[in-house]
């Protein structure tokens, strides 16, 4: 194939050389054009050679004296109705300049021809270019294949040349670029620079980026070719955010380079949603235990920034609620709380949920007289019942505050300080608001020394002590509630409430009753056979009900030790039973079946319902030593008035009493006035270790057997010294 192009005649000026048109016949004078590379001859208007210079020559193959005056048609006789002589005749008749390729097939050879008027006919350049034809031929099938390649590329990919121009585009390119860049904007086609294309869709930042990378590829010639550059990148579209992965890769020495688009829009979103998730709550889309870590950090870490708080909220008896309404109603009722946690807080302060029933409040910019304004502001939040479906149900929450201090910059360090403040707060009756302070992390490190020992070996330095329980009619030792102690191998003999309350928080409670009942039935059985016949009362955690072994556990004791069911009396609070009053009822039914009698203990103590109370199969009720003293304070000329009423409705229901706390010879005249069956205390007896009790009771044997007429008539009784 041939093109022309005709070009001005200033166009044909090069460097080094003269304007053919000025060459004459050298007759004898040094050719002026004889060290031109480029191929000069002259026809005149009859097409005859006038000149040729050494070049020309060459590249003909002939001598110029064979060729003057011939017309070059003789002389090349394929030349006769070609393109070139086309073109000549064109520039005779128009005189104006041609330029074109030429294909001459004697030597199956391509040409670059330039012919131009000559004021004795036309001058004539031409060169050959076969091998730059090929190359170019080449190059061209190189481009046609792969622009075929990059055509079949699902991804939106142009081919760059060596000057950052677009050689070739696919449709997927064509296609992207509609949908995302804004009209009336239009993709980079054939031909366009491609960073001024991507003016149009890319920010600036990423634009510097996409500008430096593609340099380095483009210009670093001497490096080898398929080195890539890579870029992630954002744009905005009438669809929302799109995400690109760019990567351009050089493909040859010539220094072209393939840049494809990759379409990861469904990998970002798919990546956020997974990053949301790790850092929020499922259930209620708050931020989580590690986000507020991160958050709290973050306001800790900012110079100088000494004010904010966390604020714990632990919901109080919400387990009880998710057992016995169902997991359904739990998960609304923690959305809902959530819900108006959010409504109530600051702006910019954030609520998030640990975990089960524990939001925090992070707050910023507030002393410690602050948070604590805040934290009863947010115990408003439970004013109003919560309504789920038809079930309205009450809900409070002890909250603990910790304030930033100079020397906490840690987050974990702050919300263990919150956590230690609300845990104080539980144990001050629930429903509480309590301040940090630096004792309470001390107790916090103790109930984390307590939960890792009773997890391991612990529980083989506890042991019992037991203290008597008398009958008020006739003074005799009726039994002995046993009171489990911790011989601490560094702190020496801890009472229960060091280390119980934690056994109740993390559900070692269960293995230490498991043990407790397994050593008091043998030692109460242990005692029988050597004559001495004492009722076993063993105190009972409502975390027993919930695990559903309380039964079985009892039963396993019995048949190991022997003791008759009838010599055991399990003891549980008021508090405990009105957690879970189904299953505490069905459980204890069991128990009672088969001959263990039940004691509530601390009566008085609790707010629950007496008839919900009485409703259980109780054989025994322990009047706390609180309802003693409050007796004492109302009572005005009958101090047994208020207790004698108590023990009047026990009695009716076929109930025995027990008074707790007995400390002095009035408080035993009072009980004994009203009707108590029995009584317990340290006037009556301290509690002892099993060989210790032993002896004592062989003391009161001697002295008579009347443990409450020697407290009455002011003689010390044996064994509280």
């Amino acid at each position: 194939m041939t093109g022309v192009r005709r070009r001005g005649p200033d166009e044909w000026t090069r460097a080094g050389s003269v304007q053919p048109g000025d060459v004459r016949p050298s007759e004898g004078r040094r050719d002026p054009l004889g060290n031109v590379p480029d191929a000069v001859y002259r026809l005149d208007p009859q097409g005859r050679f006038a000149y040729l210079n050494a070049a020309a020559e060459k590249m003909l193959g002939q001598k110029a004296e064979e060729l003057l005056g011939r017309a070059a048609v003789e002389a090349f006789p394929a030349l006769r109705g070609s393109l070139a002589e086309e073109q000549y005749r064109q520039v005779l008749g128009d005189g104006r300049p041609r330029e074109f390729q030429f294909f001459y097939e004697p030597m199956s050879r391509w040409f670059e021809v330039r012919v131009f008027p000559d004021p004795g006919g036309a001058a004539v350049l031409f060169r050959d270019i076969d091998g730059r034809r090929l190359g170019d031929e080449e190059r061209e099938s190189q481009l046609r294949g792969l622009s075929a390649v990059l055509e079949a590329l699902p991804s939106p990919t142009v081919l760059v040349g060596p000057d950052g121009r677009i050689l070739s585009a696919n449709g997927a390119w064509s296609r992207s670029a509609n949908e995302v860049l804004p009209e009336p904007a239009w993709p980079g086609r054939p031909g366009e620079d491609y960073l001024t294309a991507m003016t149009r869709g890319l920010g600036a930042p990423a634009h510097a980026q996409l500008s430096e990378g593609l340099r380095t590829l483009l210009t670093e010639t001497s490096r080898s070719d398929g080195r890539t550059f890579h870029l992630d990148y954002s744009a905005d579209s009438p669809q929302g955010t799109v995400w690109f992965h760019l990567q351009a890769t050089r493909v040859d020495h010539e220094g072209r380079v393939v840049i494809t688009h990759t379409d990861v829009s469904e990998q970002v979103r798919a990546r956020e949603e997974l990053e949301w998730k790790v850092r929020h709550d499922d259930l209620t889309g708050l931020p989580n235990r590690s986000r507020l870590l991160e958050l709290t950090g973050e306001a800790l870490a900012v110079a100088g920034r000494t004010d904010g708080a966390l604020l714990m909220l632990d919901l109080d008896g919400f387990k009880t609620i998710n057992d016995s309404l169902g997991h359904e109603i739990g998960d609304q009722l923690l959305r809902l709380v959530a819900g108006r946690l959010s409504e109530e807080i600051r702006p910019g302060d954030t609520v998030a949920r640990l975990g089960g029933d524990q939001f925090v409040v992070l707050a910023h910019g507030c002393d410690a007289s602050e948070a604590a304004a805040l934290a009863f502001r947010l115990q408003t939040v439970f004013a109003l019942p919560f309504r789920v479906g038809e079930i309205t149900v009450p809900l409070s929450a002890s909250i603990g505050v910790a304030v930033a201090r100079p020397e906490v910059r840690d987050a974990h360090h702050l919300l263990g300080d919150a956590d230690a403040a609300m845990f104080a707060a539980k144990s001050n009756g629930r429903d509480r608001v309590h301040l940090f302070s630096p004792s309470l992390r001390e107790a916090a490190r103790w109930r984390l020394e307590v939960a890792t020992r009773l997890r391991g070996d612990a529980i083989d330095q506890l042991v019992v002590h037991y203290q008597p329980v008398v009958r008020l009619d006739t003074g005799q030792i009726d039994g002995v509630e046993a009171l489990v102690r911790w011989q601490h191998p560094e702190r020496g003999l801890l009472p229960p409430d060091t280390f119980l309350s934690v056994a109740e928080e993390t559900g070692q409670i269960i293995p230490i009753t498991r043990w407790l009942l397994r050593e008091t039935t043998h030692r109460a059985a242990e005692w029988a056979a050597q004559g001495l016949r004492l009722r076993m009362s063993v105190n009972v955690s409502a975390r027993h009900f919930s695990a559903e072994t309380l039964v079985r556990d009892v039963r396993v004791a019995l048949q190991q030790s022997g003791l008759p069911p009838d010599q055991l009396v399990l003891e549980l609070t008021e508090t405990s039973v009105a957690e879970d009053p189904t299953r505490a009822e069905d459980q204890l039914s069991v128990l009672r079946s088969f001959g263990v009698r039940v004691a509530i203990d601390d009566f008085g103590t609790g707010w629950s319902s007496l008839a919900q109370l009485f409703a259980l199969p109780i054989g025994t009720l322990k009047i706390d030593r609180s309802l003693l003293a409050a007796a004492e304070r109302v009572a005005v000329g009958d101090t047994g008035a208020v207790l004698a009423a108590i023990v009047g409705l026990t009695r009716t229901l076929g109930i025995r009493s027990v008074a707790e706390g007995i400390e002095t010879p009035d408080q035993l005249r009072m009980v004994r006035a009203a009707g108590c069956d029995l009584a317990q205390g340290w006037l009556l007896g301290y509690p002892m270790p099993a060989d210790q009790l032993l002896t004592w009771v062989r003391e009161i044997e001697s002295a008579g057997g009347d443990v409450c007429a020697l407290a009455a008539a002011g003689r010390a009784v044996p064994g509280r010294g």
